[in-house]
């Protein structure tokens, strides 16, 4: 809620906030009334009929979701294939926000983005980067690639060691433009046409775990590109945008 009033501008179309919320969270009220003159206020019944897990504060905003790949020329971006699990995929959000990427594409066959459980897996991060959808996984490829982007899929039987890659053993850039795909949580890029991906990456286990969960993987894998642009000084500017 606090990211819905502080990011989405005109797209934040009315805040509601009961009375008990209203003295717990002044700073937020200040914040919507400057935000929006659509400030309302609401019983608790108000509240539970608009949402059973409302806690005493309710907007409602412009779908923040852009239908189709804009004509624009990212260098770092997440692509979600067929992430099917929403808090899978609101944490894949969070992590490329966290990270700095310019935006998140989610394929055909992902979650829809703006439900309730991505959004709030996300921490807001939903409002903090573009969320592209209704777009096919070969379509994006071919977007990216024509931008300059690499395209990289995350992949536990990857011919690159991300721990290589990141010592500069391999030669993927992980510094340069790059796409970042990851998979279905289940049948990983099977239900997808990988050859167009450029490298396949895995990331080095030590335990015994077979493998990560893909929101985990994608933090790891979004990190290491983080820290290999921040030692080339586009960390600074992502965090400027």
């Amino acid at each position: 809620m606090r990211e819905a009033v502080r990011f989405c501008g005109r797209d934040l179309v009315d805040v509601y906030i009961s009375e008990d919320a209203a003295a717990r969270h002044p700073d937020l009220v200040k914040q919507a009334k400057k935000a929006t003159h659509w400030v309302h206020p609401m019983t608790d019944e108000v509240a539970r009929a608009i949402s059973p897990d409302c806690q005493g504060v309710a907007a409602v905003v412009k779908d923040f979701r852009t239908d189709g790949l804009p004509k624009v020329d990212w260098d770092f971006v997440v692509i979600m294939t067929q992430t099917q699990d929403p808090g899978n995929a609101g944490n894949i959000i969070r992590a490329a926000d966290a990270a700095g990427a310019d935006a998140v594409i989610a394929c055909s066959g992902t979650v829809d983005v703006s439900s309730p459980k991505v959004v709030r897996a996300s921490a807001g991060s939903v409002f903090h980067l573009p969320s592209i959808t209704n777009v096919g996984f070969e379509e994006v490829a071919e977007w990216a690639k024509a931008r300059g982007m690499t395209l990289v899929a995350a992949d536990g039987g990857g011919s690159v060691d991300l721990f290589d890659a990141e010592d500069g053993m391999e030669s993927l850039d992980l510094a340069a433009p790059i796409a970042w795909a990851f998979g279905n949580e289940a049948h990983g890029f099977d239900q997808i046409d990988t050859s167009g991906f450029d490298h396949s990456v895995s990331i080095p286990l030590a335990g015994h775990a077979e493998s990560l969960n893909v929101s985990a993987a994608a933090a790891v894998c979004l990190f290491a590109t983080a820290r290999s642009r921040r030692r080339m000084g586009a960390w600074d500017k992502a965090k400027t945008d």
